[in-house]
């Protein structure tokens, strides 16, 4: 097709996975307006506050065996890694029965495991593309990505994940003290054994990022009206419109990547999916004093360190609250704390006054795996949403199955393990 020559395809939602669908669909011939209320990059979507990490191997889905056990200690410790607000948990309970039975044994983690591998595998090379294509590439930098443990038994809690990693194609370098010292030298000397996988990417600024894409596809004709999207018309059992605060968009097909804010536009056509927000944190020190060569994960914190292009990234912590919440920001100040035990030439240069903090809605579904793939009801509209944690690097895959759904080609890898269809 030639640019123009194909269908009216509306997107809903200017985040990562939104915009890369906008790009893709464009680059098969078709017609594109976006709709948001937010500015593409802005800092109302969860890739803005992103960690950084271009992770391919981020495939193991976040319950495990037996997590049912932590479930009062979700409750009972407001700012623990994972915390689950009293007020909010009759309504997250069906989603969190899911995301505990989708865990209930080996066989199931394994199966999305390799699921997630075919759609992240090679997400750091389409997004170095995606970056020069965009006249960013410096945004994406290949220093491979860090996890670090306090010493080899510590690893040995997380050995059956990584030894799944590896059945499903993640190669890693183990690292000894010594040389955890000299690759990371500010790093704190309790953490003496770490993990490098070398494959993986990290973006300097996801934000400024999803804004290059998005001034791409609006150079290349899409169209961008800053306005909420509210449901679909439809006659004839086809897709005419969408509909919008500011009226109605007519179209052909139709793109729901709105992040934890699709909920509603799905059970407008009668998809009532278990999507849920994962509130995350960072927090950033502009010009830190210290911090990691390597993007660092410590696996005492479940917390993320990284240098970006605003100053030093820490990034982690899972609150369940719902969207309307007011933020905890008690639980920046524990990323905080994370960062100066981690880094300690950082004690005494924190200052309240100089800390960035965010909150932002990661779009998660219980089984740790997205739905990519037509509505129940219409294959006229398609879903892309719920990537949870992999939102930034799933996107890069995303957005060409969107452009290849919307198409009508053969999707090039197989959808089965994301078709929405699977909680309906």
């Amino acid at each position: 097709m030639s640019a123009g020559t194909g269908r009216h395809v509306v997107v809903i939602g200017s985040g990562a996975v939104g915009t890369v669908s906008a790009l893709e669909c464009l680059r098969a011939g078709h017609r594109v307006t976006v709709v948001d209320p937010g500015q593409p990059g802005g800092e109302q979507a969860s890739s803005y506050g992103n960690a950084g990490w271009l992770s391919s191997h981020s495939v193991i889905p976040p319950a495990e065996p037996g997590m049912w056990r932590k479930v009062p200690s979700f409750l009972l410790d407001p700012l623990g890694p994972l915390s689950i607000r009293w007020a909010y948990l009759p309504k997250v309970l069906p989603w969190l029965v899911r995301f505990l039975l989708g865990a209930r044994n080996a066989g199931q983690i394994e199966r999305t495991a390799q699921a997630m591998r075919t759609l992240l595998v090679d997400a750091p090379k389409l997004h170095a593309a995606l970056a020069a294509e965009a006249g960013v590439p410096h945004l994406i930098e290949r220093r491979g990505v860090l996890h670090v443990y306090p010493d080899r038994a510590a690893f040995a809690g997380d050995a059956r994940s990584w030894a799944l990693r590896r059945r499903v194609g993640v190669d890693w370098l183990e690292l000894t003290a010594e040389e955890l010292r000299q690759r990371e030298p500010e790093l704190h000397p309790r953490y003496t054994f770490g993990l490098v996988v070398e494959e993986a990417r990290h973006c300097r600024d996801p934000g400024s990022y999803v804004a290059a894409l998005s001034k791409l596809a609006c150079e290349r004709g899409a169209a961008y009206i800053t306005t909420r999207a509210t449901g679909f018309r439809h006659e004839g059992g086809r897709l005419k419109a969408v509909t919008t605060e500011q009226g109605e968009i007519a179209c052909d097909r139709a793109v729901v990547a709105a992040g934890a804010r699709s909920k509603a536009l799905t059970a407008s056509l009668g998809d009532r999916l278990p999507l849920e927000s994962e509130r995350g944190y960072h927090v950033m020190i502009p010009d830190a004093e210290a911090g990691p060569r390597t993007p660092v994960m410590a696996s005492d914190a479940k917390m993320i360190a990284n240098f970006m292009d605003g100053g030093l990234r820490a990034a982690g912590q899972v609150e369940f609250a719902g969207l309307a919440a007011a933020p905890n920001w008690k639980r920046a100040d524990i990323l905080r704390d994370h960062l100066i035990a981690m880094f300690p030439k950082l004690a005494g240069t924190v200052s309240a006054d100089r800390l960035r903090v965010w909150l932002g809605h990661r779009p998660s579904m219980p089984d740790g795996r997205p739905c990519i793939g037509p509505a129940r009801t219409t294959s006229d509209v398609i879903y892309a949403f719920g990537h949870g944690h992999v939102g930034l690097v799933g996107s890069a895959r995303t957005g060409r199955l969107v452009a290849q759904l919307v198409s009508g080609a053969e999707p090039e890898i197989t959808l089965a393990p994301f078709d929405p269809r699977r909680f309906l």
